[in-house]
This record gives structure tokens, C-alpha cells and sequence, in this order.
């Protein structure tokens, strides 16, 4: 039996927690709700069922892993038994690790140095220059070109759709988050402002080169759990017009491209305009996930580079803004919403920090606190006089 067939056979319409409880009671002593207000043994089953329906088809786990193909690309990542399918295709493989490591690897290695390293360079000269219209000019002339060599480098096939949406100075660019490529992947196309942590070696040079010719948003690491000061940062760089728009995960983490899960308030606190961006990955010919818990940045990266193609599409959708009584949480959920329906994802709840860390204590309360309710509120129309 596939895991697809398993998922069939507990996949069941959605139903309240009072009427899968209202049902187990009536199948289990022939008494609804209505009839035993009180707690029943009964009850248990309804937790214990769907915590084993959990554990069978998790729907956050798996998201933190490489999706499954349903036919092998000739990538061994893809499959690992790959030698026991039959001598042809493993002869085809064979071939392909030639191509790619042999020809395509050595080639692309040379495009990410080039482009990384014009970056450096431009961008320290570019820095020189006097704030005006002309290093702006520069500045944006250089990352594209430097990005586009990064891309090159990725052999990345990107469609973008609807370029009337692009974000505009002052506003917030917001997308979901499979591989730290997403950055290069959007810069290709329009410039932006960079937002993230100080970091050291080869990362910290980039940085400080390119922090030089445009005003990117850097932050100490002792400034980063400052919420206060990340946010009048941002507030800052998007009341002035002149400013490239910032571009944002607020995922917060590295998704494996088939949902969307919970985007972090801080962004949508601002108040300026919000700018969504669906990215969608085709794994078909390499794909893109970065799963940072198994692979370090150098090592994920040469993994992208030895794939056939990055084949994705990206979609600008129409700017976004705060409706009244609209907060943050809520608008946030709103833009997430409307990028995992044109992305084709999977629009979920949870928090993509379950990734390292446990369930919060507050998910579990809130189940306790519902059955705690449904039992208060029958054992109040019990004891109302008819």
C-alpha cells in the first residue's frame, strides 16, 4: 500500500471538535452531548485518534524535508536505489553525473565567482561616488548584473508574471521561502533592499561591499531580538520614497515549496504598502529546498549547481495594505493567504519555528480550553429551568 493510498483511507470531510465528540458518545453508550453533560471515558478517543492520524500524515514535518517526486529525474537525491531500476537508466545516469559534474559544474562554479566577485568589486567603487541620482543609477545597473551572472551560474529558467505588480520604492516585498537562491531568484528582476544579520568571512564581505552603493539594512546580532529597533529601522528606510523597496521572508525560515506556513507580524506592522510574491520551484529538474539541518550552505549550494536546472515561476500580485480594524496578524494571514492560492500551496497555520523548536504550550491550551468550553456551556443549558 502507498503512503498515497494510506492518506485516502484517513483523509474525512472536517468536523467540529463537539461533533466528533457528540458522535463517539452516541456509537460508544447511545447518549449525545445534549444528554451527558459531563465528562465521559469516551471522550479520550477523540484526542488519542487524531493524535495517531497526526503521527501518520504530519502535515508540518514534512514540510521540512525534499518534496517527493513521482518519477525519477536521473539525481540520485531523488532516488537512491537508483542501480537496482534496471542497467539502461543506470547507464543514463552514469552519463548525466559526466554532463554535470564534468562540464556543467566546473562552468557555473566560474559564473558564481564572477558574479560574486564583480559585486564586491563594483559595489566598493560604486560606494565611492557622491549620494545622487548617478550612484543610484550604478548601483542598480550593478546588481542587476551581477545577479543576473548569479543566475547564470544556477542555469535558473525563470517566468515572471504580471510585472505591472512590481514592488516600488517605499514599499515591503514579501514571499514565501524555499532556498536562500529566493533572493537572487527576485533580484534578477528589479533591485531591492536587503534586510538581515551581520555575519562574518566571505558573507561579511559581501555585505559591506554592497551596503556601500545602496542602503541595505543590516543589523548586529545583539540587535536582532530588538524588536522595537528592527521595526523603526524598516519604518525608517519606507518613508523615503527614494529608497529601494525592502524585501522580506517573513516565514522566517526555509520552506520545501509545497505550502506557505505562518509569516511573522514585524513586517506587517509598519503600515506601508505590502507588495506579495508567490515563487513556485519546479523539483522536476533539480530541486531547490534548502534543508539547512542537513546540508551547510557550501555543500547545498554545489548540490544546486550539479542539478540539471532551476526551473521556477514567480508571480507579482497586486499591492496589499492594512484594512480598518484590520491588525497585523490578521493582515498578515490575509497576504499569505492570497500567495499560497496563486504560488498553488498549501496555506498553513503553523509556525515554520517548529522546525527546531517543540510545540508551544499555547496550541495544546487552546484545545483544552475548546473541550473545556463545549462541557461548560452543556452543563449550563442543563441547569437552566425549562
Amino acid at each position: 500500500m502507498s503512503p498515497w493510498d494510506i492518506a485516502a483511507i484517513i483523509a474525512k470531510e472536517p468536523t467540529s471538535l463537539e461533533e466528533e465528540i457528540n458522535e463517539i458518545r452516541r456509537r460508544g453508550s447511545n447518549r449525545d452531548l445534549d444528554s451527558a453533560s459531563e465528562f465521559e471515558m469516551s471522550d479520550i478517543f477523540y484526542f488519542c485518534r487524531r493524535g495517531v492520524e497526526s503521527i501518520m500524515d504530519d502535515e508540518v514535518t514534512k514540510r521540512f524535508s525534499a518534496e517527493e517526486l513521482e518519477s525519477w529525474n536521473l539525481l540520485t537525491r531523488s532516488n537512491y536505489n537508483f542501480q537496482h531500476i534496471s542497467l539502461r537508466l543506470t547507464v543514463l545516469w552514469g552519463l548525466g553525473v559526466v554532463i554535470r559534474y564534468g562540464f556543467l559544474l566546473p562552468l557555473r562554479v566560474t559564473l558564481a565567482f564572477t558574479g560574486v566577485g564583480l559585486l564586491v568589486v563594483l559595489t566598493s567603487i560604486i560606494g565611492f561616488l557622491p549620494n545622487g541620482r548617478m550612484k543610484n543609477f550604478f548601483s542598480e545597473q550593478v546588481h542587476l548584473m551581477c545577479y543576473r551572472i548569479c543566475v547564470r551560474a544556477l542555469t535558473a529558467i525563470i517566468t515572471y508574471h504580471d510585472s505591472e505588480n512590481k514592488p516600488k520604492n517605499g514599499g515591503i516585498c514579501v514571499a514565501n521561502h524555499t532556498s536562500p537562491i529566493d533572493v537572487i531568484i527576485l533580484a534578477s528582476d528589479g533591485c531591492y533592499a536587503m534586510v538581515g544579520q551581520i555575519h562574518g568571512g566571505l558573507m561579511g564581505v559581501i555585505q559591506k561591499s554592497m551596503v556601500k552603493a545602496c542602503p541595505h539594512i543590516w543589523f548586529e546580532r545583539s540587535e536582532v531580538k530588538d524588536r522595537h529597533l528592527v521595526a523603526k529601522r524598516l519604518s525608517d528606510h519606507v518613508e523615503d520614497t527614494t529608497k529601494l523597496p525592502i524585501l522580506i521572508f517573513p516565514e522566517g525560515t526555509c520552506i520545501n515549496n509545497t505550502s506557505v506556513m505562518m509569516f511573522k507580524k514585524g513586517s506587517f506592522e509598519i503600515g506601508s504598502t505590502v507588495y506579495p510574491v508567490a515563487i513556485k520551484y519546479d523539483p522536476r529538474f533539480g530541486d531547490a529546498f534548502w534543508n539547512s539541518s542537513q546540508f551547510g550552505m557550501v555543500n547545498y549550494l554545489l548540490r544546486m549547481m550539479s542539478s540539471w536546472a532551476i526551473v521556477c515561476s514567480v508571480w507579482y500580485l497586486p499591492p496589499m495594505t492594512r484594512e480598518e480594524g484590520e491588525d497585523a496578524v490578521q493582515f498578515a494571514s490575509r497576504v499569505k493567504a492570497a500567495i499560497a492560492r496563486q504560488g498553488g500551496l498549501v496555506d498553513l497555520l503553523w509556525d515554520g519555528g517548529l522546525k527546531r523548536g517543540k510545540v508551544k504550550d499555547t496550541f495544546k491550551e487552546e484545545q483544552q480550553k475548546l473541550y473545556s468550553k463545549i462541557l461548560h456551556n452543556l452543563n449550563t443549558h442543563v441547569c437552566l429551568p425549562s
